[in-house]
């Protein structure tokens, strides 16, 4: 299964990123995604950035994931 994770770009360094999910920083390829600004959403899956989103669409599914989290940790604990 793949999973890819928005994350807000924080830094940009030539054909690299530096993005930041809930406090949680990676270094990222950006090579795949032309004119990336600080402030932008990517997905990232794998160490690169392969898609860039809007800020709600972005929030959305971080929104999905954290539900999602939730769920589990529910399940699991029965």
């Amino acid at each position: 299964m793949c999973l890819a994770y928005p994350m807000k770009v924080i830094e940009v360094k030539k054909n690299r990123a530096i993005v930041d999910a809930e406090g949680i920083r990676r270094e990222v390829n950006a090579e795949f995604l032309k004119n990336i600004k600080i402030g932008d959403y990517v997905m990232v899956h794998a160490g690169f950035a392969i898609e860039k989103f809007d800020e709600k669409k972005a929030r959305e599914t971080i929104e999905y994931f954290k539900e999602y989290k939730d769920a589990l940790r529910k399940t699991l604990k029965r």
